[in-house]
Order: C-alpha cells, then sequence, then structure tokens
C-alpha cells in the first residue's frame, strides 16, 4: 500500500478501463478532424482574469471552484475549469484569425478542475473534448457542431440521450428581457448571495438547481417573449437545419448553462441514466467572449463533452465497446538464444503494425503460458532448443487451442496474415 493517495475527488485511469477512455475520445474527436477542426493543445493554468472575465464573476466556477494558485513573481494564476476562454485567448494571441480564412475551427482535448463536492459523474479533476468555431456569425455553424456532437454519441452506440434547445437572445433584445426578469426575482424569498446574483446576472438565477428555488421560478417571464425578430430568425434557422439533418432536440426554455459568455443559441446533452448529473456535454454561441477579453469582434460557437460522464452513459445502457486486443501475440522464449530470435520477431510484428508482447524476465514455460492468457493475446508464439534446431516456432491459437510449427522465416509473414 502507497503512502499517499490521489486527491479526494480525483481519479486515476488505470488498464483496461482506461481504454475505454481513449476509444471515447476517439470516437468524440473523429467527426471534428472530418469537418475541418484541427487541434488545440493550450496551458492546464492561466491568469486568473481569463476566467474571471470570461466565464462571470457571478457564476460558482469563479466564485467557488476555481483551483487558484500565486506564483513565486506574485502572478494569480488558475487551473482551467473549463476550455473555451483558453482556446480563444490562445486564438487571439496567435492572430488566428487575422489568417483569412473565417471561422477558425479547433478541437482540444484535455483535463479541467473545479473545486466541487465529489459525487458520482461529478469530479474536481475531469476530462473533456471540445470545439471550438470562432469569427462567423451563422446558423448553419450552430447546427453543424450540434450535430457533430450527435454523431459521436450515435457512433459510440448511445441512444438514451437527449438534445436540449434554447436560444438566450443578443446585446439587443437581452437587456430587456433581463430588466423584466430582474423586476419578477426581487420579489421572491431568496438568499442574500441569490439576490446578489440578480443584479450580476439573473439568467444565472434561472439555472439554480435548489428545489425551493425552482418551485419559486413558476411564473418566471420567458426569455422566448422578449426574442428581437433577428433573434428569432436566428433560432428558427438551427431548429429547421438540425430537423432536416434527422437530428431530433427538445426546446427547454429554462435552459441558460453555467457560464455568462452565452448569447443566442445554448444546448445541452443530457442522459436520463446518470441521475441528477445528468449533464453529458452542452455549449452554445457566445458572439460577446472576444471583446470581453480584449480581443475583437468575433462571434463565435462551441461545445464541450464530458468523457468521463459519456463513460458513465454508456455504462447506464449497458454497451461495451468493441475495442482492439492490446496484445494479439505473446512471445514465450526457453533459452537464450530463443530469447534473442523471439524478441528480434516481436519487434518486427510491431513493425508490421501487430499489437505483440514478450514474456520478459526469464520465467519457465509455465508461468510464461500464464503471462500470454492474461494478456488475452490470440496467438502465442513458444520456442526452445528443439524448435530452432528444426528451423520452427511454435505458434498456439489460444481460442482453439491448436499448436502448430511455423518456419521461423515465415513466422513474421504468417501472423501479419491472420491479424492484419
Amino acid at each position: 500500500m502507497s503512502t499517499f493517495q490521489a486527491p479526494k475527488g480525483t481519479y486515476d485511469l488505470l488498464p483496461p478501463d482506461s481504454a475505454v477512455y481513449l476509444a471515447v475520445r476517439e470516437a468524440i474527436s473523429a467527426p471534428l478532424k472530418n469537418s475541418g477542426y484541427g487541434y488545440i493543445e493550450t496551458p492546464g493554468f492561466e491568469d486568473v482574469e481569463l476566467f474571471a472575465r470570461g466565464v462571470g464573476e457571478s457564476t460558482d466556477i469563479v466564485t467557488k471552484e476555481m483551483y487558484t494558485l500565486t506564483t513565486k513573481g506574485g502572478s494569480e494564476l488558475a487551473l482551467r475549469p473549463e476550455g473555451t476562454a483558453s482556446v480563444l485567448r490562445a486564438a487571439l494571441e496567435a492572430n488566428l484569425h487575422k489568417a483569412g480564412n473565417l471561422p477558425v475551427k479547433l478541437w482540444y482535448s484535455g483535463s479541467y478542475y473545479r473545486y466541487e463536492r465529489p459525487q458520482k459523474g461529478r469530479y474536481r479533476h475531469f476530462s473533456q473534448v471540445g470545439a471550438e468555431a470562432i469569427g462567423a456569425e451563422d446558423p448553419a455553424l450552430d447546427a453543424e457542431l450540434i450535430i457533430l456532437a450527435d454523431q459521436a454519441y450515435r457512433s459510440l452506440g448511445l441512444r438514451g440521450f437527449r438534445i436540449l434547445l434554447n436560444s438566450l437572445g443578443d446585446k439587443e433584445c437581452r437587456p430587456v428581457y433581463r430588466e423584466a426578469l430582474q423586476g419578477f426575482l426581487r420579489d421572491l424569498d431568496l438568499d442574500d448571495e441569490t439576490r446578489r446574483r440578480i443584479e450580476i446576472n439573473p439568467l444565472r438565477v434561472l439555472d439554480d438547481k435548489r428545489p425551493d428555488v425552482r418551485r419559486q421560478l413558476t411564473g418566471a417571464p420567458k426569455l422566448r417573449d422578449y426574442l428581437c425578430e433577428a433573434c428569432r430568425a436566428y433560432h428558427a434557422e438551427v431548429r429547421e437545419l438540425l430537423t432536416a439533418a434527422g437530428v431530433a432536440y427538445e426546446d427547454d426554455e429554462r435552459l441558460v448553462r453555467g457560464l455568462d459568455y452565452y448569447t443566442r443559441t445554448t444546448f445541452e446533452f443530457v442522459h436520463d441514466g446518470l441521475g441528477a448529473q445528468s449533464a453529458v456535454g452542452g455549449g452554445g454561441r457566445y458572439d460577446g467572449l472576444s471583446e470581453m477579453i480584449g480581443g475583437p469582434a468575433l462571434p463565435s460557437v462551441g461545445w464541450a463533452l464530458g468523457v468521463d460522464r459519456t463513460v458513465l452513459a454508456l455504462e447506464a445502457e449497458g454497451i461495451t465497446l468493441q475495442l482492439p486486443p492490446a496484445t494479439s501475440v505473446f512471445a514465450v522464449a526457453l533459452g537464450e538464444e530463443a530469447r534473442r530470435l523471439l524478441f528480434g520477431v516481436v519487434t518486427e510484428l510491431r513493425r508490421a503494425g501487430v499489437a505483440a508482447d514478450f514474456s520478459y524476465g526469464g520465467k519457465g514455460l509455465k508461468g510464461a503460458m500464464k503471462n500470454a492468457n492474461r494478456s488475452g493475446a490470440r496467438f502465442t508464439i513458444v520456442a526452445g532448443e528443439r524448435d530452432l534446431a528444426e528451423g520452427v516456432a511454435q505458434v498456439k491459437d489460444m481460442e482453439s487451442g491448436e499448436q502448430k510449427p511455423v518456419p521461423l522465416d515465415a513466422l513474421v509473414a504468417d501472423l501479419t496474415a491472420k491479424l492484419v
């Protein structure tokens, strides 16, 4: 037993379970790679102000959940709690928006950190795959990203998820709604912290999950009744494009998401098999975020999908992914000459694209064959002094139990033909 353990609210990814997480990341990113999105990687920590301005000072993320630190030089940094602000910062710093090819389409994968009460589906260290399309205001772009996320989930075999969709309006119509909502909320029986939120960003109160607050929100003004004609038309086109693509969604007039930067289109992927933490991903349009963090006007849209929660969704639906075997061929050498020869064979197999492993540590035949069984290999190569004298190695099919000699100079070709 180690002296140390993983910090509270975190987890270690270990084989064989880690292979499922890798497969989920690959499935989510695959449609993006096929749609013009290039990979971006940003630091695990940023200036605190990037998130305070971008994510929003009234959000729980900024007020309660960020891990912050002060460097020896006095700089205030935060472990990234989400990906959008970091990706946009990097794109602006590199002047990607000036290359003349808008939107700039980027995808990313990484770890994020929030100080939350740990529970199933909610961790203090978690993994996401995200996508951002920066610099274009087009309903087709919003629809594209929702369709790609839907495609990713369906490629994994998921069917029990739902897409919730809403429009949050823009800088023209949302202030009118904001004023009406504030007037309604000020008359409610709310705690001091929530009342403070009413003045900073009243839409965040609509996202409050506490039952006593949600009961009082019955009869709150609906944002859809305040949308300007431009926002109505924009949202209608997003809906039409999704319908034409065969992507089902549900209109959710209370959906606001947990970040301050969203405008117009906002959406969430939820899975009813996950209990309280039902959201598996989400996103939306954030046309003003670039200006909030000191950049030019760059209307943008994006999403982030939780890898951890997607794995939980797979478990809830009883889905087992068909993963390639970690090892297809396992080599067992008996004696030094066989050891040198089979090590060379394993190296050649790997170069040919065959997943191959070797019995290390000088174990005897019985112990080495136990390792071969544990490896899950389809074939095991066994060779000793007598086999080498005859110019062969024994190849055992671990499924059927059949074993036959194969000439040493034909081993790689024979196994490659069966496996690649």
